[in-house]
This record gives C-alpha cells, structure tokens and sequence, in this order.
C-alpha cells in the first residue's frame, strides 16, 4: 500500500478563508505538496479549486488524489486526461491505451495495488494489467464528480482549458471545456492588437466573467514557466506535466507560488 505523508498541520481558525487555484498536476505530487505547503495554504478553512489533468505523467497520480480528497472544501475539474481515465473506470478501455502520458497512472495505480513487482519496462504498458474494480471506489468518485466547469460569487469561470465566447457558458459542448485552446489564443491575439492603446475594445464573451482560469495549455510554449495572463484570462498551466512547474494561485490577489522545475524532482517525464 501506498503511504501519503501530510505536510500540513491545523493551522489558525480565525484567519479569514482564502480561494486558491492549482493548474494541472500530471502526476506530480511532490510539485503539489510544494505548492500547497509554499502559499501557506490552510487545509481546514481554505478553498482550493484544481483545473484538471491530475492524470498522465508522473506515477504518482494515486497520491495526487488521496491529497485532494484529504481537503474538505475542495472544487475539482475535469481535465482531458481525466476524462481519458475515467471512460477506462466506467468502460475497462482506454482510448489512448494509456499512450499520451498514461502509463504513468498505470504504474500509480498497479503500485497501489501492490503489484508494482513485474511493471513493464516505461514504453511498454500493458492496459490489461490492471482492472477498473483494483481502482478503490473514493478514487473512481472522485473523477466521476469532477465538475465541467466552475462559476463563483464574484463570476469568475475556472475551466481546464476553455470555451467558445460566442455561445453561453450553459451551450458549451463538453469536449470543448477540455480541449478548447481558441480562448487563451483569442485573448492572446486581443492584448497584442490593444498594446499600448488607451482605448482598448473589449474582449467579449457571451457570457461576460469577471476573469477567466484556465490549465490545458502550457506557458512554456512561450517561454515562459510563470503565469500568463491575456484580456481577462489568467492561464496556470506552468508545465507541471513536464519542462516546468505546477502553480498555485490565490485567487482574490493574484499572487502566486510555484514547484521546483519538475525535471529536478523526477527523473523521467513524459513530455
């Protein structure tokens, strides 16, 4: 059995409750508890809302999620790779042959099992090495609840990785919510045609949010392993899947911590 360490002790009740939000994980669960243990985030009163992609990647994905469920006010996302891992729950298939970064949750959740003896060598998964019942029933919860997006009090839209803005939040094709990189894109292209205008137009959405979280895409394809930010659309994907670091965010203040670089924390990576 697999043993998860907590990092964090109960901590004062009469701070006033913060909201945090954590981009993808992938698997890196020593990158997470850096995360939460650097913002000082506070387990028993705090708010944390994680935007997907806990799967694929590193073989810690099992510790990932019994960390997330160890948090009482915890608002978790469905990411693509989620979604890939909960058709394999509900169906015992993997349209991806757990290929694309999956083997990595292979490896987790046969380790957890207690049959780490005999994996594979890495680029030779098996899928039928491990069965959708091996997988304990408070994980398969847990991503069968994973929600397609999140709207709070101060409307403010967190979504693994997008939307259409010319159709209302409520239209959205599911897919969409897990794939769409137009948003980050459109948004991108709107601050570059408004740099260094007074007047600048307006970034329109059907439905028109305070700001917009979004994962999915990493910043590293711009070099960049911090967050970005575009119009009103904030982007917290720092390459914790691999290349770079995994982030957490408070959300009311914008200030953000962050991992060491993953590729120091493990050796292998997927990506």
């Amino acid at each position: 059995m697999q043993i998860i360490i907590s990092y964090f002790a109960d901590t004062n009740p009469f701070l006033p409750m913060s909201t945090f939000v954590m981009g993808d994980l992938h698997g890196a669960y020593k990158a997470m508890v850096q995360c939460l243990h650097r913002s000082g985030f506070d387990r028993q009163h705090d708010t944390l809302i994680q935007l997907g992609d806990v799967t694929d990647g590193f073989d810690e994905v099992y510790a990932c999620v019994d960390e997330l469920l160890s948090i009482p006010n915890l608002i978790a996302l469905r990411g693509n790779h989620d979604d890939w891992f909960l058709e394999f729950i509900q169906t015992g298939r993997h349209p991806y042959h757990f290929a694309q970064g999956g083997e990595g949750t292979l490896r987790s959740y046969l380790h957890a099992a207690g049959r780490a003896d005999g994996l594979p060598l890495y680029g030779q998964p098996s899928p039928l090495l491990l069965q959708p019942a091996e997988i304990p029933l408070a994980h398969r919860d847990f991503f069968q609840s994973q929600r397609l997006f999140y709207i709070d009090d101060l409307n403010n839209c967190f979504v693994h990785a997008g939307f259409n803005r010319r159709k209302p939040i409520e239209q959205q094709i599911n897919k969409d919510l897990f794939w769409d990189r137009k948003l980050w894109l459109e948004a991108l292209s709107w601050e570059a045609g408004n740099k260094g205008k007074e007047k600048k137009t307006k970034f329109r959405m059907a439905t028109p949010f305070n700001e917009v979280f979004i994962g999915h895409t990493r910043t590293i394809v711009w070099d960049t392993d911090q967050p970005m930010k575009a119009a009103n659309v904030n982007n917290i994907d720092t390459g914790g899947g691999g290349g770079g670091r995994v982030t957490i965010m408070n959300v009311a203040t914008k200030e953000y911590w962050q991992s060491d670089p993953v590729s120091e924390l493990y050796e292998f990576s997927y990506r």
